[in-house]
């Protein structure tokens, strides 16, 4: 997972034979170091197919889910870590390095209260196991944090750094997005140094999930504190331009964030290598 990288959603957010032929294509096109392949539906990923145009294309793949209401590890844990198993397979199939995002709950997951300490005991027992099942197949396992309006369990990249701690996986890292620290850190530069001893992904994605430049988020606090850390993970550019109506309402996403995924990669991704080349982290 190093170098520039784009998540799936820009074209499409269903893995079939036509959305990953389009997608690894374009990718490829934009000279991208790796993709970032959303597995919403595991099951119906055919990892033998994907593998193929991914190897054809000498693409590396990082794939990224959000638990399903039934598999909601805060409520079911055995459950998520069913989805988790299957996903992970998939994952390892697809030759994927790692299977990251909201893996401990839903993308929508919002109780109206604080996590209970039974809730956050459910998704570290979820977690623990899924961990294992990946470092079995090789996998790196990753938790994103993610805002408030999308979730309840884990906001900051302080609390994602707890729950990866409390389960002391050694294949476990932090994967943090700067649409959610936008919202939840105080300042953005802070939520990289706290997550600085496992971070090791990252999603770049403006403050209005469209074009990266376009928007509030302090880029140059991101990127002048990745560069103090010494980051050398991966930098995925993030913009729903294609999404299906139950992520949508998840992402609480009313409006189009961009005119197309030609504006967001024609503008957004040399706006956002030249501030890595900035400083220095390419």
């Amino acid at each position: 997972m190093k170098g520039f990288g784009v998540h799936t959603s820009m074209w499409t957010m269903s893995w079939d034979a036509d959305g990953a032929a389009r997608a690894i294509a374009a990718a490829n096109a934009a000279g991208m170091d790796f993709i970032e392949i959303a597995l919403l539906d595991p099951a119906g990923t055919d990892a033998a197919l994907g593998r193929t145009l991914l190897e054809k294309a000498a693409l590396p793949a990082v794939c990224s889910l959000g638990l399903p209401e039934r598999a909601w590890a805060s409520r079911d844990p055995q459950a998520a870590v069913d989805f988790l198993r299957l996903a992970i397979e998939k994952a390892a199939g697809l030759g994927a390095e790692a299977l990251t995002g909201v893996t401990y709950g839903g993308i929508g997951e919002r109780s109206g209260a604080p996590p209970t300490p039974a809730e956050l005991d459910n998704v570290a027992r979820a977690l623990d196991a899924a961990a294992g099942i990946a470092q079995r197949h090789g996998l790196l396992f990753g938790i994103e944090p993610v805002n408030r309006y999308e979730t309840h369990l884990i906001n900051t990249a302080a609390q994602g750094v707890a729950m990866i701690e409390r389960i002391g996986a050694s294949n476990m890292f932090l994967h943090l997005d700067t649409y959610h620290m936008h919202i939840e850190e105080r300042g953005i530069g802070n939520g990289i140094i706290a997550g600085r001893d496992h971070l090791r992904y990252v999603h770049l994605s403006e403050s209005d999930r469209g074009t990266p430049g376009a928007g509030n988020c302090d880029w140059d606090g991101v990127f002048a504190t990745l560069a103090a850390i010494g980051f050398d993970g991966g930098l995925a550019m993030e913009s729903f331009i294609n999404m299906p109506p139950e992520i949508a309402h998840g992402l609480s996403v009313w409006r189009p964030v961009a005119d197309s995924a030609e504006t967001v990669i024609g503008q957004g991704l040399p706006f956002l290598r030249n501030k890595a080349a900035q400083y220095g982290l390419i």
